[in-house]
């Protein structure tokens, strides 16, 4: 078998592993294979092929990986779901009090409890969205 298939076996391994560990520390070092497996391609010795693969799996690990991880642990931009909901301004549609009420948000109906339990909010008032629990919106009156 030739070497550069080997290499190439082993980079594909590796990326493949990294795709269920999500470390960006094996996706590294299958490309410093995948990079060895082109110089063992073009016909570089055996020894020589293990100093470049050292050589790019060092400067993947010091140089892209930090990189990599810094964007895996980037937080989320953009809310969606009901998380996206929080905030949001909403209508009266029935007096809302502790125990029960009704509210329009963006054009769907929701179940609405008084985020302050002494409160009581008269239809048609406007609300800003507190928190969202299962189906049930916790609101608080704009005045």
């Amino acid at each position: 078998m030739e070497v550069w298939l080997i290499w190439l076996v082993v980079a594909v391994v590796l990326v493949i592993a990294e795709a269920f560990s999500l470390s960006a520390a094996l996706g590294v070092v299958g490309a410093a294979a995948l990079v060895t497996a082109g110089v063992a391609a073009a016909g570089l010795w055996l020894p020589l092929q293990f100093v470049v693969f050292a050589v790019a799996a060092t400067v993947g690990v010091v140089l892209v990986r930090p990189i990599a991880l810094r964007h895996m642990h980037q937080p989320q931009l953009e809310r969606f779901g009901v998380d996206a909901l929080v905030g949001k301004r909403a209508y009266v549609l029935r007096e809302v009090t502790d125990r029960d009420g009704l509210i329009r948000i963006d054009g769907e109906e929701w179940s609405a409890r008084a985020f302050d339990d002494f409160a009581v909010i008269p239809v048609g008032a406007a609300v800003d969205v507190m928190r969202i629990s299962g189906t049930t919106a916790y609101v608080y009156p704009l005045e």
